[in-house]
């Protein structure tokens, strides 16, 4: 089975990209959501953020707010690094855990991991193929501020973090550009996903 990596950067579509290779029977990873249960579940990577950043990360009841760690963790790179040289490797163990009992059930076509940080992250020598999905600037920070979850600075901020859509298409095995409808964004993937299978 496979393994392919799917990224982009914020408002690319890459998570929509990800559920439409879902609908064709891969089995998604989605390295972003996992990194957050395991801000919320994991006391060792809790006890690790603290004794990274201090306590000024904490809430009521000395719960990490994630509010708070974002702030810091996405305040420069140094600080961003040194966020996911906590979470990186809780994330890759759970990666390698599901790759391997996927992989026993021989259900899927695809193990496909969903995350940002795939290129930034080193996890890309991991993996058999990588497909970054990227749009014109404007558009992106339109889509990802349809969310209402981030401010305009933040997400500017966040893309700043993040290697250039240009570093990652010329490491990437396919380059998607999304920057029409979904009817053409799925019509690529599909075509991808067929040269895979």
């Amino acid at each position: 089975m496979l393994r392919l990596g799917v990224t982009g950067g914020i408002g690319s579509g890459k998570s929509t990209a990800s559920k439409i290779l879902e609908k064709k029977g891969a089995y998604i990873f989605d390295a972003d959501t996992e990194a957050k249960r395991l801000l919320n579940e994991n006391p060792q990577v809790q006890n690790e953020l603290i004794a990274e950043f201090g306590t000024d990360i904490l809430g009521p009841g000395n719960v990490i707010d994630k509010k708070k760690l974002a702030r810091v963790a996405f305040q420069d790179s140094d600080h961003q690094s040194r966020l996911n040289i906590v979470i990186h490797p809780f994330v890759f163990e759970d990666i390698d855990a599901a790759y391997r009992k996927v992989e026993k059930k021989k259900s899927h076509p695809l193990f496909v991991v969903d995350g940002a940080m795939i290129f930034e992250s080193g996890f890309d020598q991991h993996l058999d193929y990588v497909i970054i999905v990227t749009a014109q600037l404007k558009i992106r920070l339109s889509r990802a501020l349809e969310r209402g979850t981030l401010t305009r600075d933040e997400i500017l901020k966040r893309m700043d973090l993040q290697w250039t859509d240009d570093e990652k298409i010329g490491m990437a095995d396919f380059a998607v550009f999304n920057e029409s409808s979904e009817e053409e964004l799925e019509a690529q993937i599909t075509d991808i996903f067929d040269q895979l299978v």
